[in-house]
């Protein structure tokens, strides 16, 4: 359990989350990933990055049971900074990054994809933002990289979730395909990719953060600061204690 890595091919780094049994990540695991992906991108003999994960889906952002067993807000603002430090480590990746998703993608599994280069998706894949059943609001900014505008703001507001065939339609997903193949499909785009010169492939990533329309650092920390206030006002509390306790969860 945790986060792994592996060489699975010249010039790949797979980096694994691994948190049973929904991938809901702990304050720490959200650091011990973006420690790794980190590690991956410094590493000269690296050129690109596959982040996957296992068991059931890809990611169910935050372990929000580790933020009811907090009395204070320690928990909220370690898993506030460690989500951010995730999503971070993913864009400013010195190689691209390549996303393979199987299952549910939410919440903070939203901030991981939307900073990746490229996503390959299982057939099952769904991504959403349920933040509004949980009692916060973030990553908006990163289904924004995944969906037009109008699309976004209806699956933010309705906790609704997209499908990886719909995501491909839209152009933000390169490919989708069983799942028994979606490892294979991820190594395939990343060898593709890490066959390019290392010192060239780093100035393009370089290059393409360089041009984005939209610091998705800075739109990710303003939306965090509506998190915090949302618990200040209690209504974070009053929303998050429906968890697991029938529609409203």
């Amino acid at each position: 359990m945790g986060v792994s890595t592996a060489n699975p091919a010249e010039g790949v780094r797979l980096v694994t989350a691994d948190y049973p049994p929904v991938n809901a990540l702990p304050v720490q695991g959200w650091y011990d990933l973006a420690d790794a992906v980190r590690a991956a991108g410094r590493d000269p003999a690296v050129r690109c990055v596959v982040l996957a994960a296992a068991g059931r889906g890809f990611n169910a952002g935050v372990d929000i049971k580790e933020l009811q067993r907090d009395p204070g807000q320690d928990a909220l603002l370690g898993a506030n900074r460690g989500c951010y430090e995730a999503f971070a480590a993913v864009y400013e990746c010195e190689v691209p990054v390549v996303a393979a998703v199987q299952g549910f993608c939410l919440g903070g599994g939203i901030g991981l994809v939307g900073n990746a280069d490229a996503i390959v998706a299982s057939d099952d894949a769904v991504f959403g933002l349920p933040e509004l059943d949980r009692g916060a609001l973030g990553a908006a900014t990163h289904l924004a990289r995944l969906v037009p505008q109008h699309l976004m703001r209806a699956l933010y507001y309705t906790s609704r979730t997209a499908t990886a065939g719909e995501l491909e339609r839209h152009g933000s997903v390169w490919r989708v395909v069983p799942r028994a193949g979606l490892e294979a499909a991820a190594l395939e785009l990343a060898r593709e990719i890490a066959r390019k010169d290392g010192t060239l492939i780093r100035m393009a990533k370089a290059a393409i953060n360089g041009i984005d329309p939209v610091d998705v650092r800075r739109s990710y920390r303003f939306e965090q600061g509506f998190t915090f206030e949302a618990n200040l006002a209690g209504v974070a509390a009053r929303v998050r204690d429906t968890f697991g306790k029938g529609e409203g969860s």
